[in-house]
């Protein structure tokens, strides 16, 4: 009777967890929408008009049905950050990965469901710089009747840290690639999409964030910037780090976070201080040497219920300022990053099928002889450019990568990408100027179904070293070390954590340093990892893994959808 009881069991839990699920379905327009910041009005392309984007709320386990409609005059494609898409790769987003753009006019249909993920992820467009002003929350709460790992807090807030630019973002990026130069840094962060107190007209949208005296709050940071890491912090409030990527964390207590472009961070905070107004406020880590950064800080106001109304002068009470680290503090970063461990002990793989190592960083190309001195405006009348093991990645215009390999379409891509560097190097230390200059390619790797794979990613100082936040599509992966200099499997395999490393779908992988990451490749389908600095992508800072279909249908990619865009 036992076995049958169980079977029983395990079969009366799934139909309840799928009765409990749900449909969600909504439309996103993407359409130009006047949005005034720092005095200026810009047409802004957003989504239905709300700068941020829509918060979209889900539990575990529910489906999304996401009617994408462009009514802008750039193409468009939206990606669902850190979502596992098992089986539903047409539906991740990325242009010329896994669809080709939605074209002005043109609709496209989202569907995926949500497995075994809880916590804080985004969404955000992917083409382009439209990401600029196209992103929102998407939020997982635990299945009906399931618990957070902690005391329920009394309201959940998200915060997304987003990057603005007085200007149309497009025609920055444009701009960038006509000269050949960095592009133009930006004129504000926001704080849910608000610059704060702290920059020309901008005090009256300032984001105020409700608190009561005794409540413990669930803060869900994002970092949605276009191209810079960020330091967070709020003044007088210690924060409890609880989830991460939409990964449970063993909690610990800091008073400062840093994320990369990409991130997610959870805290708590607990309405401890005396009732009144304190500023949460963001601002750079800046790691790359001699780069032009945007130094400002953006700031938003914790206001206790308590604390006077502003009818009664509650306004005029200047909120208490907190102290930042230094923008180049790397060492507050270091001690942040390593005090993440998964909530319990993991499956990690202690063996590994594909062990690879990957270069990433800068680059710079000389001046083609058929380009004018106006287009190598670069550092001495060269290009930039970026590249993992010398590769500078090249997306097709004619196919997506993933149509291309399930329709057996030749010319589209090569499986040659070199699992490590054509060329051993000194990495972090004084590099030869011949290595400069990668070649181009739009070159994967293939992967087979169930590999257990091992990534070492190996920062570099050509042109400058720097902290790349790396993210990988379609898969969540353990970060098991990272450290400073060249990584050696000899001296560093001691150091990883193969008990309970933290799960992440963005790894911050240190300036001048590495960091390695595993995972099994169970989720077939084509999937990009690339640098989430978008001036990065842009210049070739990402690579391309295509995993193989497994045994039977619920280890292969489902079929394209009837409305998938043409190229």
């Amino acid at each position: 009777m036992k076995p049958f009881n169980t079977m029983f069991l395990a079969f009366f839990l799934l139909f309840v967890s799928l009765a409990n699920a749900k449909i969600q379905e909504h439309e996103f327009v993407v359409q130009e929408t006047p949005v005034k910041r720092l005095c200026n009005t810009h047409m802004s392309i957003t989504v239905n008009g709300q700068f941020p984007g829509p918060t979209l709320e889900v539990n575990n386990g529910d489906t999304l049905v996401v009617k994408v409609v462009n009514k802008a005059r750039y193409n468009v494609t939206i990606h669902w950050h850190g979502v596992r898409q098992i089986r539903t790769g047409w539906a991740d987003g990325p242009e010329f990965v896994t669809q080709c753009p939605i074209r002005p006019g043109e609709s496209y249909t989202y569907r995926f469901t949500i497995q075994g993920q809880e916590g804080t992820l985004w969404w955000h467009a992917h083409s382009s710089w439209l990401r600029a002003t196209v992103y929102g929350a998407l939020i997982i709460h635990p299945k009906a009747g399931d618990d957070y790992p902690f005391a329920k807090p009394k309201r959940e807030t998200p915060i997304l840290l987003g990057e603005w630019w007085d200007a149309n973002p497009i025609d920055v990026v444009r701009q960038a690639t006509q000269t050949g130069a960095a592009p133009n840094i930006s004129d504000a962060y926001t704080i849910n999409g608000q610059p704060g107190d702290l920059y020309k007209c901008s005090s009256q949208g300032t984001t105020i964030v409700p608190i009561d005296s005794g409540e413990t709050n669930l803060i869900r940071v994002i970092n949605a910037a276009l191209n810079q890491p960020l330091f967070f912090t709020i003044a007088n409030h210690k924060l409890t780090v609880v989830g991460a990527d939409a990964s449970y964390v063993k909690p610990f207590t800091t008073n400062v976070l840093m994320l990369g472009p990409g991130q997610t961070t959870d805290v708590l905070i607990n309405g401890d201080q005396p009732p009144s107004r304190y500023y949460i406020a963001a601002r750079a880590y800046q790691s790359a040497q001699n780069a032009p950064f945007d130094n400002t800080t953006t700031t938003s106001i914790l206001e206790y219920k308590s604390s006077p109304c502003p009818a009664k002068g509650g306004a005029n009470i200047k909120p208490v300022m907190p102290s930042l680290p230094n923008y180049n503090d790397t060492n507050t970063v270091t001690s942040f990053s390593k005090s993440f461990r998964s909530l319990r002990k993991v499956e990690v793989p202690y063996e590994v099928d594909e062990d690879l190592f990957f270069t990433i960083g800068l680059g710079l190309n000389k001046c083609p002889s058929n380009f004018n001195s106006n287009q190598c405006q670069g550092p001495n009348g060269t290009r930039f450019t970026s590249s993992m093991n010398n590769v500078s990645f090249v997306l097709p215009s004619k196919f997506s990568i993933l149509q291309a390999h399930k329709l057996g379409v030749q010319g589209i891509f090569t499986t040659d990408f070199p699992t490590k560097p054509p060329v051993k190097f000194d990495y972090t230390g004084n590099v030869s100027r011949s290595l400069w200059q990668p070649i181009q390619g739009t070159k994967v790797t293939k992967l087979r179904f169930g590999s257990r794979v091992q990534i070492v990613l190996q920062d570099t100082s050509i042109v400058t070293p720097e902290n790349h936040p790396i993210h990988l599509h379609g898969y969540d992966f353990y970060i098991v070390a990272e450290g400073f200099g060249n990584f050696d499997p000899k001296k560093d395999a001691s150091k990883f954590n193969l008990v309970d490393p933290p799960m992440r779908n963005t790894v911050a992988v240190p300036v001048n340093g590495w960091a390695v990451i595993r995972f099994v490749a169970d989720n077939p389908g084509v999937w990009i990892m690339h640098c989430h600095l978008d001036v990065h992508i842009g210049w070739g800072l990402a690579t391309v893994f295509l995993v193989e279909d497994g045994e039977g249908l619920l280890e292969s990619i489902e079929a394209p959808p009837e409305d998938l865009p043409l190229c």
